[in-house]
């Protein structure tokens, strides 16, 4: 596959997993928000903003609807959801006979469904409907996908984009939460602890598939090793690790180079961290070292891959 078309339909795909982050975070964040007995309104926002990476201009105004309209909205700004969109649209666009009518279209409607002067009147009326319905459209295009495209090694590229980006915004949003529900005394959670441990949940869409699991006894440490180390569960870290790992093997199967040793190391040392370690051994040592290294292991898988299947030279390409 050229690497012009690899290119495209992973940062499309990471594009649109980026943005659904951001929305789903979004919405629980402000529902919590209304909690009066619970955390301010700044505290929720400064957390949302570090679990998005801190990007700049994105800082607490006093304003919550402003800042949340700043956050969906703002073409100009590349951590907004309507950024995240063009983005993803525009790749889409550059290799549009790669991928179905079916993909384009519903594409194409949430691009113009963010930049309709309708949809920010809404908005401001009812954030919940607004944000649902860009979720909904983000879902309808990854099922339009996995349904009305081959699966070659350009549908490899979405799943790898796909998995790469929702394993390292777990691993951030874990890290970011992680001093303050992971590091608790025992003893009885309050109303006010349970809601943000819901609030987690919600963001990773994991509330119902955790009680499946464990009931709704809530407890923080179940709600780690359920977000990092569950095979079964598609926003669980390990199960996207594992998505990774396929994906580049597909890749490989499907007419593409043979991975490097570096990256095949890459992905294997972060596939064994989350295979061979127990719960335990994480809580009894630094949990935050272990989730950043899961999030500086996926920036060099990507460093990796880049290099190698993406910004490769004739001449490397040539010596496989």
């Amino acid at each position: 596959m050229l690497s012009r078309v690899a290119d495209s339909l992973y940062w499309m795909s990471r594009y649109l997993e980026r943005g659904e982050n951001t929305v789903r975070q979004l919405d629980v964040a402000m529902s919590l928000m209304l909690d009066s007995g619970g955390a301010s309104a700044e505290t929720h926002w400064n957390r949302l903003f570090s679990a998005l990476g801190k990007p700049a201009g994105f800082e607490w105004n006093g304003d919550v609807n402003s800042n949340a309209q700043k956050l969906v909205f703002d073409k100009h700004h590349p951590a907004s959801v309507a950024c995240c969109i063009d983005a993803a649209r525009e790749n889409a666009r550059q290799i549009r006979e790669e991928i179905s009518t079916e993909q384009w279209q519903r594409l194409n409607r949430l691009y113009h469904q963010m930049h309709a002067p309708s949809t920010e009147t809404q908005f401001r009326a009812n954030q919940n409907d607004v944000l649902g319905s860009i979720i909904d459209a983000i879902h309808l295009f990854k099922g339009v996908s996995d349904t009305t495209m081959i699966h070659g090694q350009g549908w490899h590229f979405i799943r790898l984009g796909r998995y790469l980006e929702r394993a390292y915004a777990i691993a951030t949003l874990l890290e970011v939460y992680q001093p303050h529900l992971f590091h608790s005394s025992g003893g009885e959670i309050s109303g006010y602890q349970y809601l943000e441990l819901v609030g987690l949940l919600r963001c990773c869409t994991a509330f119902e598939a955790y009680c499946q699991v464990y009931t709704a006894d809530l407890s923080p440490d179940r709600i780690l090793e359920f977000l990092l180390l569950n095979r079964d569960f598609p926003h669980a870290i390990r199960y996207s690790v594992d998505g990774v790992r396929q994906a580049i093997q597909s890749i490989q199967h499907t007419g593409g180079r043979r991975p490097p040793d570096e990256l095949t190391a890459n992905i294997g040392r972060l596939h064994a961290m989350l295979s061979f370690t127990s719960i335990n051994e994480i809580l009894n040592g630094d949990a935050a070292a272990f989730l950043h290294t899961i999030r500086q292991q996926c920036m060099s898988i990507h460093e990796l891959m880049y290099r190698f299947y993406i910004q490769y030279s004739i001449q490397s390409a040539l010596a496989i």
